[in-house]
């Protein structure tokens, strides 16, 4: 075993958008695992947008990265040295393991991940952004069947899983997506009725007309995964009782865009339709994790739910790959392989 380890450090607080000055690539020793711990070889990471609001110190639902302190993430990778009875040298497991190549993990915090599956999944359709999409539309979505449902980021790894549910359970469903690749992936892979190009639309009243021409009978559920220009598209064509379940606001985490003082129109439209609006952190949810793993598992490994990944190659490409997947540059889910 290397008597070194290499981690992803955050340098500096970004202003705006990350760049590449904002992270640093080290080395340190090798950690040792302590009592009711294990240390990890890590193969592969997730990146996610929640990331971005973790390397700012202002407060937020969960603790900022400290200055020089490794960035903030999910692992999947081999045990090479356990003091917890319930792990073996060997075995597949997830945890938060940080941007790094090994971690010291409590063992409470691990979970053994079954090998009949890509591990790959327990970052993606079978992780997190999964068990976002499944317990943010059930709860907070509501579906009913002959409804519409219309989702920004279409083609991430949360968006295309709502947007394979929702058509499960009979609703219309319209994609918003960045591009014209992008959009034939959520017609043609993940099943939606509609998938429109937000980038081909100038400005939010071109990008209304796309969507009402595919959403004739306007709008239930609206899966928010962006803000900006797509938010202020969908709230006019919002139906009374729609429900709106929030789940991130990606154009925003560079700063103002230009559409965040349209809030009292916005907030107009809440209490006239009567729309419901829930912002959800699914940690606050994280006791329905199994009950999600047992119904969606199954699915999964049958095939019968599509999910794509956009894999980068080594650990000192994560903050380019990261980078480029807040202004949407990734197709699928955003996973970094280490070497």
């Amino acid at each position: 075993m290397s008597s070194q380890m290499r981690r992803i450090a955050l340098a500096r607080r970004p202003s705006g958008l990350p760049v590449p000055e904002d992270f640093a690539l080290k080395e340190a020793p090798m950690p040792a695992p302590g009592a009711g711990e294990v240390l990890v070889e890590v193969t592969h990471l997730s990146l996610d947008p929640y990331m971005r609001g973790r390397m700012d110190d202002a407060g937020s639902y969960a603790a900022s990265v400290d200055l020089d302190g490794t960035m903030v993430g999910q692992g999947v990778g081999r045990v090479i040295a356990s003091r917890d009875d319930a792990f073996d040298e060997g075995d597949l497991v997830t945890g938060m393991t940080g941007w790094a190549s090994h971690a010291v993990v409590p063992a409470q915090g691990l979970r053994k991940l079954d090998d009949r599956l890509p591990p790959t999944t327990a970052l993606g359709v079978l992780g997190m952004p999964g068990f976002t999409a499944w317990t943010g539309l059930r709860d907070f979505g509501r579906p009913k069947a002959g409804e519409t449902l219309a989702v920004a980021a279409a083609t991430g790894p949360v968006g295309s899983l709502v947007g394979q549910l929702a058509k499960a359970a009979g609703l219309r469903t319209v994609a918003i997506a960045g591009g014209a690749e992008k959009c034939q992936l959520a017609s043609e892979r993940f099943g939606f009725d509609a998938a429109i190009d937000h980038r081909a639309c100038v400005g939010a009243s071109a990008l209304r007309e796309a969507i009402a021409a595919e959403a004739p009978d306007g709008i239930d559920i609206y899966w928010e995964n962006t803000g900006g220009k797509v938010l202020e598209a969908v709230m006019p064509l919002m139906n009374t009782h729609g429900r709106i379940p929030i789940c991130g606001t990606i154009a925003w985490y560079g700063g103002a865009d230009g559409t965040e003082d349209r809030l009292p129109k916005v907030w107009r439209s809440i209490l006239v339709k009567r729309l419901s609006v829930n912002g959800f952190i699914i940690f606050d949810h994280w006791d329905g994790y199994p009950a999600f793993l047992e119904e969606m598992t199954p699915r999964v490994a049958a095939g019968d739910i599509s999910f794509l990944e956009d894999v980068a190659q080594g650990l000192e490409n994560a903050p380019a790959a990261f980078i480029s997947m807040l202004t949407g540059g990734n197709t699928g889910k955003q996973i970094v392989q280490l070497a």
